[in-house]
């Protein structure tokens, strides 16, 4: 459930991105400050529903953002793929089309892959209830930024 979620949300990352894109470019910087924001948020929200303690979090927390980086890269080459496959609109070649198509599919897999191997080291910091939380907790989070940005496009 939690892949679908994150599935949606990079699909509509990957929609109204060219859209903010061009109504307003954030310079480089702003959009890492933009990332940083973000991810002390989620970690601070993922702290508050795991109720960590100051020990586990300053174990947890730079494990957690390590995994994290490497989920984003991962979507991010199979999103860099689609765009280039996109890109020439019409003119790719079976082949293209079906390397794409492959980024696209395994990318769940490479996830699982990451977070599999990330959970090995989870289980020495949390508590079984709070490993069983987590994936609520992330959840919670991608359904909680959705409905703000609902209310924001109101």
């Amino acid at each position: 459930m939690n892949k679908l979620i994150l599935s949606l949300a990079l699909l509509l990352s990957a929609v109204m991105l060219p859209v903010y894109a061009s109504a307003q470019r954030p310079s480089e910087r702003e959009r890492e400050v933009w990332m940083k924001e973000m991810q002390q948020y989620k970690n601070d929200f993922i702290a508050k529903k795991l109720s960590l303690t100051d020990e586990q979090k300053a174990k947890f927390i730079p494990l957690y953002n390590s995994m994290d980086e490497e989920i984003r890269k991962a979507q991010g080459e199979a999103e860099q793929l689609y765009r280039q496959t996109m890109k020439k609109d019409g003119s790719a070649t079976d082949l293209e089309y079906e390397k794409a198509a492959e980024a696209i599919y395994e990318l769940k897999g490479r996830e699982n892959e990451i977070e599999m191997r990330y959970f090995k080291d989870f289980k020495t910091i949390l508590t079984p209830r709070q490993l069983f939380q987590l994936k609520d907790a992330e959840r919670d989070f991608t359904r909680q930024l959705m409905r703000h940005q609902r209310r924001k496009n109101r």
